[in-house]
């Protein structure tokens, strides 16, 4: 009788594994280098290269403020020992302020830009999210990780890397929008 029910209880859990191993789904995963697909998107380079531009002109005019404060600096350099301590002393203390004041606008210069990129940078991260997920259902992926600076995934094979294709996907889809955007802006001139 013990060996009836150890026989059963045998048979009941193989029969169990075989419908557990039969029903199982496997899972299409994927993965994509985010940092790589920042770098090599042509929008996020076109976003860079517009802030650097916009940091050239605005480090252009803090450059000539900083060239008339080092003028100034030499100068009084010069005439201090003519002109008496009190004269000095007076000039020492403007100079002095003009340099804080330098640092300040460098500051507010550089921590303006920081804000203006990052808010274009997170829209462009929102908008890639969005074709991921959209790309993921449409390949039918049940997973799509990330590596990159904050890495989820510490190997995988190169075969789930679909990076290239994320990055020809988001590159074509705005080179069309800006070619929809120079459409629309030229049509507006001619009704002008």
């Amino acid at each position: 009788m013990k060996k009836t029910i150890i026989l059963f209880a045998v048979a009941i859990s193989i029969m169990a594994c075989n419908k557990n191993a039969t029903t199982t789904k496997e899972f299409k995963t994927a993965y994509i280098d985010t940092s790589k697909l920042m770098e090599e998107s042509t929008e996020a380079k076109d976003i860079e290269a517009k802030y650097k531009d916009k940091s050239k002109v605005m480090g252009s005019q803090l450059e000539a403020e900083v060239n008339r404060f080092k003028s100034e600096a030499a100068s009084f350099k010069q005439n201090a020992a003519s002109n008496g301590q009190a004269w000095a002393q007076q000039k020492g203390a403007e100079l002095q302020q003009r340099e804080q004041q330098l640092n300040y606008a460098q500051q507010a210069m550089l921590q303006q830009l920081q804000q203006e990129s990052g808010v274009e940078m997170d829209s462009l991260v929102k908008t890639y999210k969005k074709v991921i997920k959209e790309y993921g259902k449409e390949k039918g992926y049940d997973y799509i990780y990330g590596t990159g600076d904050a890495q989820s995934i510490l190997y995988a094979k190169d075969n789930y890397d679909i990076t290239k294709e994320l990055i020809k996907l988001v590159n074509d889809k705005y080179k069309s929008s800006d070619k929809k955007e120079v459409k629309t802006e030229t049509k507006k001139e001619e009704k002008k």
